[in-house]
């Protein structure tokens, strides 16, 4: 409600996602596809309707059971990088391990690891401060992949980078996924990120309006970007 006003951020959303795609949902400012991620990511909860993760309705579950369910399946790429300004890069990287209780020791081993894999391998105990945009970023990827997820979700993950450095992050996220069978929701409004993706879902006023296959310019390849497993 706002006000007295009754307010439908999203209606008639029917969406399925397969494991391993590549998808993007494209839209304006103001379209519902930010609602749509967090509704997705079961940061909101939906007034009706169900949401299926793996079988299990996430629109239903308890606070407690969906952040441990977010904990195991999910990880996440934020715009504005979201990183603690007082850890160091490894420190950042190893945060979902933590959450998951693996020793310090070895999430270090992995938070290194996973930095050396994004190219930030003599960043490792740089604070954000003390990194560019783009490294960030890379640190938010790392992040998110430490703990190799079922499912990735990114919320404009490129907005604050230049040309090149959005196609060196977009790539290395598409290129992981494929590796590991990750499935990667990415919400946009830049035509230009959905090239990288299987498929684009447009999303105006909080409805789909259609959902077309892409050929990626991301294709399978046989580099290695392989994850340590948790």
């Amino acid at each position: 409600m706002l006000g007295t006003e009754k307010v439908v951020a999203l209606k008639h959303i029917d969406l399925e996602i397969e494991r391993g795609e590549i998808c993007c949902i494209l839209g304006t400012s103001g379209s519902g596809k930010s609602t749509l991620l967090n509704m997705l990511a079961g940061l909101e909860k939906p007034t009706k309707g169900d949401i299926f993760i793996d079988g299990y309705n996430i629109a239903k579950m308890s606070e407690g059971k969906l952040a441990s369910f977010r904990q195991k399946t999910t990880g996440f790429v934020f715009q504005s990088y979201n990183l603690i300004n007082q850890f160091n890069a490894i420190e950042n990287v190893g945060m979902p391990l933590m959450f998951k209780g693996v020793p310090r020791s070895i999430r270090d081993k992995k938070a290194k690891n996973m930095l050396k894999l994004v190219g930030l391998g003599k960043r490792l105990g740089h604070r954000p401060n003390q990194m560019s945009g783009g490294q960030q970023q890379r640190v938010g990827i790392a992040r998110a992949f430490v703990a190799k997820p079922k499912l990735v979700f990114a919320d404009e993950p490129t907005g604050n980078l230049d040309t090149k450095t959005t196609d060196e992050v977009m790539r290395l996220m598409v290129k992981m996924c494929r590796k590991h069978n990750i499935t990667l929701i990415i919400v946009t409004h830049d035509i230009e990120i959905a090239r990288y993706t299987d498929r684009i879902v447009r999303i105006i006023d909080g409805e789909i309006t259609s959902i077309e296959k892409n050929e990626s310019v991301c294709p399978v390849d046989d580099d290695d970007i392989l994850i340590d497993s948790v």
